[in-house]
Protein backbone atom coordinates (compact mmCIF):
# COMPACT_ATOMS: atom_id res chain seq x y z
CA UNK A 1 0.00 0.00 0.00
CA UNK A 2 1.22 3.58 -1.05
CA UNK A 3 3.49 2.36 -3.63
CA UNK A 4 1.40 4.30 -6.20
CA UNK A 5 0.05 1.25 -7.96
CA UNK A 6 -3.66 3.38 -8.28
CA UNK A 7 -1.20 6.69 -9.33
CA UNK A 8 0.94 5.24 -11.75
CA UNK A 9 -2.05 2.54 -13.37
CA UNK A 10 -4.10 5.57 -14.39
CA UNK A 11 -1.56 7.57 -15.83
CA UNK A 12 -0.20 4.28 -17.63
CA UNK A 13 -4.08 3.67 -19.04
CA UNK A 14 -4.17 6.87 -20.52
CA UNK A 15 -0.90 7.09 -22.16
CA UNK A 16 -1.57 3.76 -23.16
CA UNK A 17 -5.43 4.79 -24.40
CA UNK A 18 -6.66 1.37 -22.75
CA UNK A 19 -9.37 1.13 -19.94
CA UNK A 20 -7.97 1.38 -16.08
CA UNK A 21 -10.03 -0.39 -13.09
CA UNK A 22 -8.99 -0.72 -9.42
CA UNK A 23 -9.77 -3.87 -7.97
CA UNK A 24 -10.53 -2.28 -4.33
CA UNK A 25 -12.64 0.24 -6.32
CA UNK A 26 -14.49 -2.43 -8.21
CA UNK A 27 -14.88 -4.04 -4.45
CA UNK A 28 -16.53 -0.78 -2.95
CA UNK A 29 -18.58 0.09 -6.08
CA UNK A 30 -20.42 -4.02 -5.76
CA UNK A 31 -20.42 -3.51 -2.14
CA UNK A 32 -21.74 -0.26 -2.05
CA UNK A 33 -19.48 0.64 0.85
CA UNK A 34 -15.53 1.23 1.92
CA UNK A 35 -13.02 -1.46 2.06
CA UNK A 36 -12.19 0.11 6.09
CA UNK A 37 -16.73 -1.15 6.58
CA UNK A 38 -16.31 -4.28 4.73
CA UNK A 39 -12.76 -5.05 7.21
CA UNK A 40 -15.06 -4.34 9.76
CA UNK A 41 -18.04 -6.44 9.25
CA UNK A 42 -16.53 -9.50 7.68
CA UNK A 43 -12.74 -9.02 8.80
CA UNK A 44 -9.98 -9.32 6.46
CA UNK A 45 -10.88 -12.72 5.33
CA UNK A 46 -14.45 -11.30 3.97
CA UNK A 47 -12.49 -8.64 2.21
CA UNK A 48 -9.76 -11.00 0.83
CA UNK A 49 -12.30 -13.35 -0.80
CA UNK A 50 -14.38 -10.32 -2.27
CA UNK A 51 -10.79 -9.65 -3.90
CA UNK A 52 -10.35 -13.05 -5.53
CA UNK A 53 -13.75 -12.72 -6.95
CA UNK A 54 -12.94 -9.37 -7.99
CA UNK A 55 -9.34 -10.70 -9.29
CA UNK A 56 -10.88 -13.38 -11.65
CA UNK A 57 -13.24 -11.05 -13.57
CA UNK A 58 -10.88 -8.22 -14.01
CA UNK A 59 -8.17 -10.55 -15.08
CA UNK A 60 -10.46 -11.97 -17.62
CA UNK A 61 -10.65 -8.63 -19.61
CA UNK A 62 -9.01 -7.78 -22.47
CA UNK A 63 -6.95 -4.20 -23.06
CA UNK A 64 -7.06 -2.94 -19.38
CA UNK A 65 -3.95 -1.95 -16.68
CA UNK A 66 -5.83 -3.22 -13.55
CA UNK A 67 -4.09 -2.37 -9.91
CA UNK A 68 -4.87 -4.75 -7.16
CA UNK A 69 -4.86 -3.95 -3.52
CA UNK A 70 -1.62 -4.51 -1.98
CA UNK A 71 -2.54 -7.59 -0.27
CA UNK A 72 -3.93 -9.45 -3.15
CA UNK A 73 -0.90 -10.70 -3.70
CA UNK A 74 -1.34 -13.10 -0.84
CA UNK A 75 -3.84 -15.62 -2.17
CA UNK A 76 -2.13 -18.09 -4.61
CA UNK A 77 -4.86 -18.15 -6.99
CA UNK A 78 -4.40 -13.64 -7.34
CA UNK A 79 -0.53 -14.87 -8.31
CA UNK A 80 -1.85 -17.75 -10.73
CA UNK A 81 -4.82 -15.37 -12.60
CA UNK A 82 -2.26 -12.33 -12.65
CA UNK A 83 0.62 -14.42 -13.89
CA UNK A 84 -1.27 -16.43 -16.64
CA UNK A 85 -3.72 -13.58 -17.90
CA UNK A 86 -1.44 -10.25 -17.66
CA UNK A 87 2.05 -8.58 -17.56
CA UNK A 88 2.73 -8.28 -14.06
CA UNK A 89 4.38 -5.00 -12.82
CA UNK A 90 5.57 -4.43 -8.96
CA UNK A 91 6.09 -1.24 -8.41
CA UNK A 92 8.94 -1.46 -5.68
CA UNK A 93 8.88 0.95 -2.40
CA UNK A 94 11.18 0.62 1.22
CA UNK A 95 8.72 0.19 4.53
CA UNK A 96 9.83 3.82 5.05
CA UNK A 97 8.92 5.40 1.75
CA UNK A 98 5.60 3.82 2.14
CA UNK A 99 5.13 4.97 5.54
CA UNK A 100 5.91 8.88 4.34
CA UNK A 101 3.06 7.98 1.58
CA UNK A 102 0.65 6.40 4.05
CA UNK A 103 1.31 8.18 7.53
CA UNK A 104 -1.41 10.53 6.80
CA UNK A 105 -4.20 8.50 5.23
CA UNK A 106 -6.91 7.30 7.86
CA UNK A 107 -8.50 4.73 5.05
CA UNK A 108 -6.06 1.66 5.37
CA UNK A 109 -7.67 -0.64 8.03
CA UNK A 110 -4.38 -2.75 8.54
CA UNK A 111 -2.27 0.64 9.29
CA UNK A 112 -4.66 1.47 12.14
CA UNK A 113 -1.92 -0.05 14.55
CA UNK A 114 0.08 1.70 17.10
CA UNK A 115 3.11 0.98 15.01
CA UNK A 116 2.63 1.61 11.40
CA UNK A 117 5.82 1.39 10.34
CA UNK A 118 6.28 -1.41 12.14
CA UNK A 119 3.43 -3.07 10.36
CA UNK A 120 4.66 -2.15 7.04
CA UNK A 121 7.85 -3.88 7.54
CA UNK A 122 5.98 -7.02 8.31
CA UNK A 123 3.74 -6.79 5.58
CA UNK A 124 7.12 -6.04 3.52
CA UNK A 125 8.66 -9.12 4.47
CA UNK A 126 5.54 -11.41 3.49
CA UNK A 127 4.73 -9.50 0.33
CA UNK A 128 7.78 -8.26 -1.39
CA UNK A 129 9.05 -12.28 -1.93
CA UNK A 130 5.46 -12.57 -3.15
CA UNK A 131 5.84 -10.03 -5.64
CA UNK A 132 8.89 -10.73 -7.01
CA UNK A 133 7.89 -14.38 -8.19
CA UNK A 134 4.55 -12.49 -9.38
CA UNK A 135 6.04 -9.72 -11.36
CA UNK A 136 7.44 -9.43 -15.03
CA UNK A 137 8.90 -6.47 -14.09
CA UNK A 138 10.29 -4.81 -11.01
CA UNK A 139 9.79 -0.98 -10.83
CA UNK A 140 11.65 0.76 -8.27
CA UNK A 141 9.46 3.52 -7.10
CA UNK A 142 11.93 5.56 -4.93
CA UNK A 143 11.29 9.21 -4.63
CA UNK A 144 10.93 9.87 -8.79
CA UNK A 145 7.78 12.00 -9.67
CA UNK A 146 4.55 10.27 -10.95
CA UNK A 147 5.23 11.74 -14.38
CA UNK A 148 8.79 9.95 -14.07
CA UNK A 149 8.07 6.65 -13.42
CA UNK A 150 5.36 6.53 -15.97
CA UNK A 151 7.45 7.39 -18.40
CA UNK A 152 10.11 4.59 -17.19
CA UNK A 153 7.30 2.23 -17.21
CA UNK A 154 6.89 2.73 -20.39
CA UNK A 155 10.20 2.38 -21.63
CA UNK A 156 10.30 -0.99 -20.28
CA UNK A 157 7.25 -2.52 -20.96
CA UNK A 158 7.14 -4.88 -23.98
CA UNK A 159 5.71 -4.16 -27.46
CA UNK A 160 2.35 -6.51 -27.00
CA UNK A 161 1.04 -4.72 -23.57
CA UNK A 162 1.40 -1.23 -25.30
CA UNK A 163 -0.73 -2.44 -27.94
CA UNK A 164 -4.66 -1.53 -27.41
CA UNK A 165 -7.27 -4.96 -27.48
Amino acid sequence: MGAGKTTIGKQLARRLDKAFYDSDHEIEARTGVRIPVIFEIEGEAGFRAREVEAIDRLTQLDGIVLATGGGAILDALNRERLRSRGYVVYLHAQPEDLWQRTRHDKSRPLLRTADPLAKLKELYAIRDPLYRETADLVLETGQQSVASLTKELLLSLPEECKRSA
